[in-house]
């Protein structure tokens, strides 16, 4: 089965429910692969309600600390409206989608990241992913929240750049594309269409990288290196050519394989 992930973020997030450009994409997308499925973050959205409800939300390396009160908020933004709207409106232009998180059919447990950011979370698969590879067959478009558990059943925040990494390589996707504000990766100002393993920790070293944007090159890493091999970063999937090698497509960044790839 040939399937894309699409995670969303950013500006690419906000807009996505009222950009009917989105919806060309996903149709795009259901035409080259026959699984299609997104995953989505919260994170602006996240903020504006903590600030609102006066709780303090800071990030760490792009982790946002969590205490029980801030999860409360992560699940209520990200696992129910946000969710809930992107589902709505894949429903309304008649793609037949489903909401989902990471806590339904038990298919993810979360083990704790470090303790001082509170309920934060890594990945790890724990059901059976049958189901999902069958929804998506049927025609489905599941739309992931990153919301978790951990093993006592707490909430879990988990970000949704690793979640995506994760559910990608337990349903052994073709491709992942990062939908996010930038139209590529940038170092120093300057757009890269390649990187490689050895170009991101050189970047992430030296400060190039720095952010949100190290879980989602740390993500695109771990994929390439568990047989996801066609990775992207980007604003806008559509100029793509999924009929051709999408290797040579030079809107965004593809991340390669480890070879020294000169930044």
């Amino acid at each position: 089965m040939k399937i894309v992930l699409l995670k969303l973020s950013g500006k690419a997030l906000d807009e996505f429910t009222t950009n009917h450009h989105h919806i060309e994409m996903i149709n795009t997308l259901k035409r080259y692969y026959n699984g299609v499925i997104i995953v989505h973050g919260a994170g602006k959205t996240i903020s504006e309600w903590a600030s609102a409800m006066n709780l303090t939300s800071s990030f760490v390396n792009g982790q946002r600390k969590t205490t029980k009160e801030i999860m409360e908020v992560v699940s209520a933004v990200q696992g129910g409206l946000v969710n809930s709207k992107i589902t709505s409106f894949l429903q309304v232009n008649g793609i037949e989608a489903a909401g989902l998180n990471g806590i339904d059919r038990d298919l993810f447990i979360a083990d704790y990241l470090d303790e001082k950011l509170g309920f934060v979370g890594i990945p790890k698969l724990n059901g059976n992913i049958t189901w999902l590879k069958g929804l998506m067959q049927s025609g489905v478009v599941p739309v992931y929240s990153s919301v978790c558990r951990d093993v006592d059943g707490n909430l879990m925040n988990v970000n949704a750049d690793y979640f995506a990494k994760e559910l990608a390589i337990s349903l052994s996707a073709d491709t992942v594309l990062f939908m996010s504000d930038v139209e590529a990766v940038k170092i120093e100002g300057t757009s890269i269409h390649k990187m490689s393993e050895y170009d991101i920790k050189y970047g992430i070293k030296k400060g190039y990288i720095t952010g949100g944007m190290i879980p989602k090159l740390e993500s695109s890493v771990e994929l390439n290196n568990k047989g996801v091999k066609k990775v992207w970063i980007g604003n806008n999937p559509t100029k793509l050519k999924f009929n051709s090698s999408l290797f040579n497509d030079t809107h965004g960044t593809w991340i390669v394989e480890s070879k020294k790839v000169a930044i």
